[in-house]
């Protein structure tokens, strides 16, 4: 038997199902993220620059690009509860902090790698980048200066804290889920989460569950306080690369490089919509108050020119009469 939620929100993606494409970038686009107020969208890409929209009603409205990385940004994320505050982690070596009210940069911490994967913690106070090198630096939210860094002796993919602050978690190269106390960064645990690389992780808002991606195409549900694997999605055929819980967190989206984004009921792990795509899907982020899914895919330009990146954000809930 269906959930009320489940019917509730079939109904609202039958006539909410169009999706929009943004020009965003001149190259891939990498990573999409949603201010806390959920009035923002950012976008980081391989053409080595942000761009920012504003959300207005149904339409997302280039508000600026943001210039001075020397090479792809990777990966960006927002202040917790800031919403004029995002940080872009690139390959460049450095990690910048910027301003939509003076789109200017606040700030550029120099560290030692390429950087692919940031987070900020929830109390505002720290940003957490780690490099193609397996270093994860720790930088004070204020000073801008590194507070500790720590070296893995295995392939760290994405990190995160938990929402109380006060651990932090790394998906590695082996399969395992580290997590470590915060701020000692003692180890807690290592969950054999996978048996292949387990590529992505995410918290859902209301802290009850934690997700995690692998390239074993299976998606994981975990329980916080437990620690257990509450159950698999095993929709998608190729390695999860990006997964996205809703404002609610009753919805999970992930993503590869199958043609659709699988948006699932987390309790019942039942396929509620699919969001169908012509390349493969780099990254998925859903909007912090609204049932709309930001996403970003491998497109190339035109029909003839298959050589072109395409580099736009799309926006998938909208009114199918919009």
């Amino acid at each position: 038997m269906a959930s009320k939620y489940y019917q509730e929100m079939q109904d609202s993606f039958r006539n909410n199902n169009k999706s929009r494409e943004i020009p965003a970038h001149s190259a891939k686009v990498h990573s999409v993220a949603w201010s806390c107020d959920g009035r923002r969208l950012a976008s980081g890409s391989f053409d080595k620059t942000a761009s920012v929209f504003v959300l207005d009603k149904d339409r997302l409205v280039k508000e600026n690009n943001y210039r001075g990385h020397g090479d792809s940004v990777d990966q960006l994320c927002w202040h917790p509860t800031n919403p004029d505050l995002f940080v872009t982690a690139s390959g460049d070596k450095t990690v910048r902090v910027w301003d939509v009210r003076t789109t200017k940069c606040i700030a550029t911490v120099n560290t030692k790698g390429e950087n692919i994967n940031i987070c900020w913690s929830p109390d505002g106070q720290t940003i957490a980048v780690g490099n193609k090198d397996d270093v994860v630096t720790f930088i004070d939210a204020k000073t801008h200066r590194s507070r500790a860094e720590e070296q893995f002796k295995f392939e760290v993919n994405e990190i995160s804290w938990n929402n109380d602050n006060d651990m932090f978690f790394l998906t590695n190269g082996n399969g395992c889920i580290n997590i470590l106390s915060y701020p000692e960064l003692k180890p807690i645990q290592s969950i054999n989460a996978h048996p292949s690389n387990c590529i992505c992780i995410k918290f859902d808002p209301t802290g009850k569950y934690f997700a995690t991606g692998s390239a074993d195409a299976l998606v994981s549900l975990w329980n916080v306080e437990e620690l257990t694997c509450v159950r698999c999605f095993s929709r998608l055929d190729w390695p999860v690369r990006t997964l996205s819980f809703s404002h609610d967190g009753k919805m999970l989206a992930s993503a590869s490089e199958d043609h659709f984004i699988d948006i699932a009921e987390v309790e019942t792990g039942e396929k509620l919509w699919e969001v169908q795509c012509d390349s493969p899907t780099f990254t998925v982020a859903w909007h912090p108050k609204r049932p709309l899914l930001a996403y970003a895919c491998d497109d190339k330009e035109g029909k003839y020119d298959s050589n072109r990146e395409a580099g736009t954000v799309k926006l998938f809930g909208l009114p199918n009469d919009s």
